[in-house]
C-alpha cells in the first residue's frame, strides 16, 4: 500500500502540488478566523459538584455573581479628591446597560459606611468597582466583557482589572500572542540547525515546508471542529506549536530516507516508493501512536482537554498527509535538485568498505552492550531519583498567579488582597434545594459559620424552594485549609426539608477539577497502554519488546515530570525563567506533558526498533542488529529531537507559567528519552534480553505474519541492496 503511494505521489505530483497550493489559499483566509470562534474557558467539570451548584443558582435566582473587578488607583491623589471621584463615575456612567446587569461603586448612594470602606483601600488612594455582566450563560458574558474593557478604563486613574473573566480572557490573550512569538523565533532556528544537518538550503527547507503546511491545515481542521463542539484556544495554541514540531520530525525522516534512495543511484520515480514503504509506512505508524495519545484525554470531564485531544487528533492527522501525501509529490518535482544549494565545506567521506558497525552511535552502542548491568542501574536510579520528586507533587489549578507580574489582572487580584479591607477573603456558593423552614436554615448557617476555617456565613438570598449561602474564608482558593473546609461544608448534615445540598465556588471547583483529572488518569493510561501494546506488536513481532518499550516509558516519563515538580511547583527554575513559584502545580500541564511525551517516546521507539528488526530479520544477530539500527537512526533520532526541543524551548520562553511549564516539560521528556533512553537504556536491555527481546509464541507469529506493520516489509527490490552508502545525517 505504502509502495503505491509513493508511486502515485510520483505520477499525480503536479495535481497534487496544485490542490495544495488551492487549499492554503482557503486556509489562509477561512482557518485564519479559527481566533474568533474559540473559547476563553472549559477548565470546570460541567458534571461536577461545583458546576451543577452554580448552574442551579443561576437557573432559579439568577445570575448576580461579580464578573469583573476594575480596581482604579493614583498615588498622587485620594478617593476624596473630586478628580478621582470624577473619573470613576465618567467610567461607570459610560458603561452600557445591555452589557452590564449590575455595576456598584463607592460613590453610589444608600451605600453604609461599612459597605463604603470596603470598596476603598487601606491608604485611600485606591476603589474597585464591582460588575456584574450581562448574559445567561459565560460566552455571553465573556462577549459583553470585551465589550466594555475599553470603558473601564479611567483616564488619569491607574486600572486594572481582576475577575474569573478578566483573567481568562488575558490568559488566552496572551497564550496566542506568545505562541505566535515562538513560533517566529523557533522557525529561523530550525531553517538553520535543519541546513547544518542536511548540509544543504533545499533538503532543509522540505520539513519546514511541511510545518507549514501542518500549521494552516490544523487551523482549517481545528476550526470545523467549532461548529460542533466547544475548542479551547489553550488547545490552538498546545496543538499548532506540537503540530508544527512533529511535522517537522516527519518531514525530516522522509526526506532522510529519500535521500538514502537516492544516493543507491536510483531517481525520484524509484526512491519514492522505497521511501513510502520503508520511512513513510513507519512515519504512518508513529502518527496512529501519537493519535492514540491525544484520544486517551477524551476520557477527561474538562472541555479543555477534550478540546485539546481533538485538536491533536485533528492536527496529527494533517501531519501525516503533509509528510505522506504533499511532500512525497514535492520531492518527486525536485529529484536529484533535493542536493541543490549544499553548504560550502566539504563533506568528510566515509572510507572504503566502512560499514555501519563502525559508525559513532555503533561504537556507543557496543560500548554500553558490554556493560549492560552497569548502564542499566545507572540510568534507572537516575530516572527514579528524579522522578521521586513526584511524591511531593501538590495539585492546584490555574489563577491569576500564572499571569506575570506586571499582568492586570494579577496586579488587581493583589491590589484587593494587600490594600482593602477583607480582601483577601474568598467564598464558597452553597444552593439549597428544598422546603427549609426559617429557623432550620438560620441554624444551618450558623453550623456552616463554626466550621473550622469559615470566617463568616450568610444567607444571601432565596426564592420558592431555592436559596443561595455564602460560606467566607480567607487564604487562596487552592491552600489546604479550604480544600478541608469544602469538604467540612459538603459533610455538613443539610437543614430539615432540604432534598438538596450543593457546595460551589472557586475553592470547590479547584477540588472538583483536580479530583475529576485524577479519577479519569487511570482509565486514560489503560486506554494508551493497551492500544499501544497491540499496535506496538503489530510493528516489532514481539511480546517483549511493547511491554519493555512502555515501561521505559514510562520510566522517562516519571523523570521529566519529577523535573516539572521540581522546577515549577518548588520554584528552582523561578530564577533562571522568570517566575514566582505558585507553591502547587496545575494536573492539567502533568497530564498534557504525560500523554504528549509518552506519544513522542513510541514515536522514536518506533523508529528505533524497527531498524533494529529490519537488520535482525536479515542477520539473526540480536548485539549486530541493535548496533546497526542505533548507527542507522541514532543521528536523524537526536536531530529530530533537538528540533523538536526548539520549538518547545521556544514555548518555554512565555511569561505564561503554564506555557513555561508545558514547553520545558516536553523539551525536558524528549531530551531524557533521546539521549538517555533510546542512547543508552535501549541498547543495554536489548543485550541483557539477548534473543528473548523477539519471543512471540507460535499462533501469535502467524497472526503478526498476516497483520504485522514494520519498514522492512514491503520494499521494493530495488531497494533490497547493502547499504553501505547512506547519507550521512550531519
Amino acid at each position: 500500500m505504502f509502495s503505491a503511494l509513493g508511486g502515485f505521489a510520483y505520477r499525480a505530483r503536479i495535481w497534487l502540488l496544485a490542490a495544495t497550493a488551492l487549499f492554503l489559499v482557503f486556509a489562509v483566509g477561512w482557518g485564519g478566523g479559527l481566533f474568533g470562534a474559540v473559547s476563553d474557558g472549559g477548565f470546570r467539570d460541567p458534571d461536577a459538584e461545583s458546576s451543577r451548584a452554580t448552574e442551579l443558582i443561576e437557573e432559579e435566582l439568577g445570575h448576580d455573581a461579580v464578573d469583573v473587578i476594575a480596581v482604579y488607583r493614583s498615588s498622587e491623589i485620594t478617593v476624596d479628591n473630586p478628580t478621582f471621584a470624577t473619573a470613576v463615575q465618567r467610567t461607570v456612567d459610560r458603561l452600557p446597560e445591555s452589557a452590564t446587569a449590575s455595576v456598584t461603586s463607592y460613590l453610589d448612594e444608600g451605600l453604609s459606611e461599612r459597605e463604603r470602606g470596603a470598596l476603598v483601600s487601606k491608604d485611600q488612594h485606591a476603589t474597585y468597582v464591582a460588575i456584574t455582566l450581562a448574559g445567561d450563560s459565560r460566552e455571553e458574558r465573556m462577549a459583553n466583557f470585551e465589550e466594555i474593557q475599553a470603558d473601564l478604563d479611567a483616564g488619569p486613574l491607574d486600572t486594572s482589572l481582576a475577575g474569573a473573566i478578566p483573567m481568562e480572557h488575558e490568559l488566552s490573550a496572551r497564550a496566542e500572542s506568545d505562541v505566535v512569538r515562538a513560533e517566529m523565533i523557533s522557525l529561523p532556528i530550525l531553517l538553520v540547525l535543519l541546513v547544518a544537518i542536511f548540509g544543504g538550503v533545499v533538503a532543509a527547507l522540505m520539513p519546514l515546508a511541511v510545518g507549514g503546511l501542518a500549521i494552516l491545515g490544523s487551523l482549517v481542521l481545528l476550526r470545523a471542529l467549532t461548529y460542533v463542539t466547544e475548542v479551547s484556544v489553550f488547545a490552538v495554541n498546545v496543538a499548532t506549536i506540537l503540530g508544527l514540531g512533529l511535522a517537522i520530525d516527519y518531514g525530516l525522516f522522509m526526506v532522510n530516507r529519500f535521500r538514502e534512495e537516492l544516493a543507491r543511484g536510483g531517481d525520484a520515480r524509484s526512491a519514492l516508493p522505497t521511501t513510502l514503504a520503508t520511512a513513510g509506512r513507519t512515519v504512518a505508524f508513529s502518527g496512529v501512536t501519537v493519535l492514540i495519545a491525544f484520544g486517551g484525554l477524551l476520557f477527561f470531564p474538562q472541555p479543555m482537554l477534550r478540546s485539546i485531544g481533538l485538536g491533536g487528533i485533528a492536527v496529527v492527522l494533517f501531519d501525516l498527509v503533509a509528510a505522506l501525501v504533499v511532500l512525497p509529490a514535492l520531492l518527486a518535482v525536485i529529484g536529484h535538485r533535493i542536493d541543490a544549494l549544499r553548504l560550502p565545506w566539504p563533506r568528510r567521506a566515509r572510507p572504503a568498505g566502512a560499514s555501519e558497525r563502525t559508525g559513532p552511535w555503533a561504537r556507543l552502542a557496543h560500548n554500553v552492550m558490554r556493560r549492560p548491568i552497569r548502564y542499566v542501574l545507572v540510568v534507572g536510579v537516575l530516572l527514579l531519583v528524579s522522578a521521586s520528586a513526584l511524591l511531593s507533587s501538590r495539585l492546584g489549578m490555574t489563577d491569576h498567579r500564572y499571569l506575570p507580574e506586571e499582568a492586570g489582572s494579577r496586579t488587581a487580584m493583589e491590589a484587593l488582597r494587600d490594600d482593602f479591607y477583607g480582601g483577601g477573603t474568598g467564598t464558597l456558593d452553597v444552593a439549597v434545594a428544598g422546603a427549609v423552614a426559617d429557623e432550620d436554615m438560620s441554624d444551618y448557617v450558623r453550623r456552616l459559620e463554626a466550621l473550622d476555617g469559615a470566617s463568616g456565613a450568610a444567607l444571601l438570598r432565596a426564592e420558592g424552594d431555592v436559596a443561595h449561602l455564602a460560606v467566607n474564608y480567607e487564604g487562596e482558593a487552592d491552600d489546604a485549609a479550604t480544600a478541608d473546609l469544602v469538604r467540612d461544608v459538603r459533610a455538613e448534615a443539610g437543614p430539615d426539608g432540604a432534598r438538596e445540598v450543593l457546595v460551589g465556588g472557586a475553592a470547590a471547583e479547584q477540588l472538583d477539577s483536580v479530583a475529576g483529572i485524577v479519577d479519569a488518569v487511570p482509565w486514560t493510561l489503560v486506554f494508551i497502554v493497551t492500544v499501544t501494546l497491540v499496535l506496538l506488536f503489530l510493528a516489532f513481532g514481539s511480546l517483549v519488546l511493547p511491554v519493555k518499550a512502555v515501561l521505559m516509558g514510562f520510566l522517562s516519563l516519571g523523570a521529566s515530570l519529577g523535573v516539572v515538580i521540581w522546577g515549577f511547583q518548588e520554584g528552582h527554575l523561578g530564577g533562571l525563567l522568570g517566575f514566582d513559584a505558585v507553591g502547587t502545580i496545575d494536573p492539567t500541564y502533568l497530564v498534557l506533558i504525560l500523554i504528549v511525551a509518552f506519544g513522542l517516546a513510541m514515536d522514536y521507539e518506533l523508529f528505533l526498533l524497527s531498524r533494529v528488526r529490519e537488520e535482525y530479520l536479515a542477520t539473526g544477530d540480536n548485539a549486530h542488529s541493535v548496533a546497526v539500527g542505533l548507527q542507522r537512526t541514532g543521528g536523524i533520532i537526536t536531530s529530530a529531537a533537538l528540533l523538536l526541543v526548539v520549538v518547545l524551548a521556544a514555548m518555554g520562553s512565555s511569561e505564561l507559567l503554564f506555557l513555561k511549564i508545558i514547553g520545558v516539560g516536553l523539551a525536558v521528556a524528549v531530551a531524557v528519552d533521546a539521549t538517555l533512553v533510546r542512547a543508552l537504556l535501549v541498547p543495554a536491555t536489548m543485550r541483557l534480553l539477548g534473543r528473548a527481546n523477539w519471543w512471540l509464541p507460535r499462533p501469535l507469529r502467524r497472526l503478526h505474519d498476516r497483520v504485522g506493520i514494520t519498514e522492512s516489509e514491503e520494499v521494493p527490490a530495488a531497494g533490497r541492496v547493502p547499504d553501505d552508502r547512506l547519507t550521512p545525517v550531519r
